[in-house]
């Protein structure tokens, strides 16, 4: 009875670790980088507005076009997508922070600089790469 226990355990560990690899891998970056390609085309006004607050306040960590750096994760990714993250995610995560639980980052601090006018460009920036980019 004992020994039958055991391996029941044993098996939910092998599963739960293969589970645990298999997420790991869908939202990790690949080849170790965080930055990746990002295809760019035309925006509307307030996307062309939200780029250059995107650039003013979120470049830094965050790179170029919502690529990522080694500092924060790529925000044109399929773990943002808009049914994952929706856009109060966004807001609630400039205007409160937000702990690390998707990326191996850190906790990103609030960004109090930033109005709810660029923030709402910003993330429409944000979608439209997205959506160039296949992640809807």
């Amino acid at each position: 009875m004992q020994n039958q226990r055991l391996w029941t355990i044993v098996i939910a560990a092998i599963l739960a670790g293969g589970t645990l690899f298999v997420v790991w891998q869908f939202v990790a970056p690949t080849d170790g980088q965080s930055a990746q390609s990002v295809m760019v085309l035309d925006l509307s006004q307030p996307a062309e507005s939200g780029r250059m607050a995107y650039n003013n306040n979120c470049v830094q960590c965050h790179g170029q076009n919502g690529s990522g750096t080694d500092s924060g994760p790529p925000l044109v990714h399929r773990i943002y997508e808009p049914s994952h993250h929706g856009d109060a995610s966004f807001f609630s995560a400039a205007e409160r922070g937000v702990r690390q639980h998707h990326w191996p980052y850190g906790d990103m601090p609030p960004q109090p600089q930033m109005s709810q006018e660029e923030m709402a460009d910003i993330i429409q920036y944000i979608r439209e790469l997205q959506r160039a980019n296949g992640i809807t």
